[in-house]
C-alpha cells in the first residue's frame, strides 16, 4: 500500500505518492483524466500567437496613421504576449509526474494580494525533455496561507523541497 500525502491546489489536489506526484480536480486519484489542455499546452499559446499577431498588426495599422497611442498599448501587448509565449513553451501540464523524473523543485511565495505561491517542478520527460509544471496553491480568498504552510510542510517532508 502506498502512503499518500494530499494537499489543495488552485483547480483540485495534488497527491504526493512514494513513486510520483498525481494531480486532480476531484481529490480522487483514479478520476486522473486528461485535462483540456492535454500533457502540452501548445494549443493555448498557439491561440495566443494568433492573438499577438493581431494586436502587432492593428499596431502597424495605427503607426501607418500616425497614431502614437494605438501603436504603443497595441504593440506593447502583442510584444508582452509574444514574450510569454516564448516563456511559457517549456511548461507542461501533464497531471502525473514521476518521482524518479523530478529534477528539481522551487517554491515560489505569494506577493501579497498580486499573486499566488506555488511549486515549480522540473521534471524529465520520456522523451528527454526538461519541462516545467507549476502546481498553483490556493488564494487568500479560500484560506491561502494555512494551505501554502500545509503544503510546503508536506513537500518538505517528503523530501522534495529541502
Amino acid at each position: 500500500m502506498k502512503t499518500e500525502q494530499k494537499f489543495k491546489t488552485k483547480t483540485g489536489f495534488c497527491h504526493i505518492l512514494t513513486d510520483k506526484i498525481v494531480l486532480t480536480r476531484d481529490g480522487v486519484i483514479g478520476n486522473v483524466e486528461e485535462l483540456t489542455t492535454g500533457k502540452n499546452i501548445y494549443r493555448i499559446l498557439t491561440i495566443y500567437g494568433v492573438l499577438a499577431i493581431f494586436l502587432l498588426y492593428y499596431a502597424y495599422q495605427r503607426f501607418e496613421n500616425q497614431e502614437w497611442f494605438g501603436t504603443i498599448m497595441f504593440g506593447g501587448i502583442g510584444i508582452y504576449l509574444i514574450y510569454n509565449i516564448i516563456k511559457s513553451s517549456n511548461y507542461s501540464a501533464t497531471p502525473v509526474i514521476e518521482r524518479n523524473k523530478i529534477k528539481n523543485v522551487e517554491f515560489k511565495p505569494a506577493r501579497k494580494f498580486l499573486t499566488r505561491s506555488y511549486f515549480k517542478v522540473d521534471f524529465e520527460q520520456n522523451d528527454g525533455k526538461t519541462k516545467s509544471r507549476m502546481i498553483m496553491l490556493p488564494g487568500s480568498l479560500n484560506d491561502g496561507t494555512n494551505e501554502t504552510e500545509k503544503a510546503l510542510g508536506i513537500m518538505k517532508n517528503v523530501g522534495l523541497i529541502k
